[in-house]
């Protein structure tokens, strides 16, 4: 078997797993992944953590503690996902101080129910970063309008940030913007700016998924002819993006005081239409100091099947620019698809949180004391 997630890792692409359950960490999967699947970092969310406590007895334990003490189904919910996030970012501290502080971390999401709420996403950041209490966490916060300048005041408090549900060029901007905006601040606190750390999360599939779906309703040859095309050239267009805004002056006073640059990460990388090839968002996006966060299906389909042939980035954005010009000749507006997408992700993170609610409720009622 050729090693093909070695040399995604060469290329500078740092594999990181989008999933977590407590399953994965006491079996010692995780732990597994990071020594034979070149594994450097773990992402979660809302529907992860959903699936993961819905899924066997794992969590038992614990749910029947925090049972017989009565607290709340949310602080319940805190508990049992930041002791997870915990407990991985311990497995991955080897990675973290390898790296020094690149890699090995583990993401956690703040409520998506406060994703238009400033001043609320700020202070869940500031509670998930002292609950999980490791140097190696990133707060992951959503790249909604109300979540733009939350991501530049919590990184000017110092605290590491994963910006989550970008899909447009211009709001990946605004996010730069705010994360140069936050180191600023941080600067201004007396901070030291190398320990704080970022990436960009570009959401990729899901762009593929909505756009194909009108290019069939479309019919068309003309648009049949750019089916598959709309995620991979938004991405690469976003990469373009980033080598502008970390060429300039601004970022380079920041850079002399040691600040680290915000990473692009390619994030929903699993292939949702079967009639393409499972390692596309893989294969397609290989560039240097990038993250591709895999789900465990679309890792081990690159460890099989990847075709890692160097950077696949630089040098595309003309063609990606014409790709992205020919969909909307087509009728196809841009704009309203990424509008589209970021409203439908919130929408469904909030929907995995409710159920999240509800399922640990019920496993609480479940496992609560007997009276008497």
């Amino acid at each position: 078997m050729t090693d093909a997630l070695k040399r995604l890792s060469d290329e500078g692409v740092a594999i990181w797993l989008d999933d977590l359950s407590r399953k994965r960490i006491t079996s010692g999967n995780l732990a597994e992944l990071i020594d034979q699947q070149h594994v450097v970092g773990v992402t979660t969310n809302p529907t992860i953590f959903q699936k993961a406590i819905s899924e066997g007895d794992g969590y038992d334990t614990q749910l029947t503690d925090l049972a017989a003490r009565k607290v709340t189904v949310e602080e319940a919910i805190r508990m049992i996902t930041t002791a997870d996030v915990r407990d991985a970012a311990d497995i991955l501290r080897p990675v973290f101080d390898a790296t020094d502080g690149q890699d090995g971390r583990v993401s956690i999401e703040v409520d998506p129910r406060l994703a238009h709420d400033t001043r609320a996403t700020v202070a869940e950041a500031k509670q998930l970063a002292w609950l999980v209490d490791r140097p190696n966490t990133l707060i992951k916060i959503p790249a909604t309008e109300a979540g733009i300048p939350a991501i530049a005041e919590v990184i000017g408090l110092g605290i590491s940030v994963n910006v989550t549900l970008i899909f447009s060029l211009e709001r990946y901007r605004k996010v730069m913007d705010a994360f140069l905006t936050g180191l600023e601040k941080a600067k201004a606190r007396g901070l030291d700016l190398s320990k704080i750390h970022s990436v960009a999360s570009f959401f990729v599939s899901r762009v593929d998924t909505e756009i194909d779906k009108r290019i069939d309703a479309l019919g068309t040859d003309e648009a049949k002819a750019l089916r598959g095309k709309a995620a991979i050239a938004n991405a690469r267009l976003a990469y373009q993006a980033y080598e502008e805004v970390f060429s300039t002056d601004r970022w380079a006073a920041l850079e002399r005081e040691g600040a680290n640059k915000q990473r692009p990460l390619w994030a929903s990388t699993g292939v949702k239409d079967k009639a393409y090839k499972a390692t596309m968002y893989v294969d397609e996006l290989v560039a240097p100091n990038t993250v591709n966060t895999m789900p465990e299906a679309t890792l081990f389909a690159t460890e099989e099947q990847g075709d890692i042939r160097g950077d696949t980035v630089s040098g595309t954005y003309e063609q990606a620019r014409a790709d992205l010009d020919a969909i909307e000749r087509l009728g196809i507006s841009y704009d309203e698809v990424v509008q589209l997408l970021e409203d439908e992700g919130v929408d469904k993170f909030e929907a995995s949180w409710n159920d999240l609610l509800k399922s640990t409720e019920a496993e609480l009622q479940r496992l609560a004391p007997s009276e008497g």
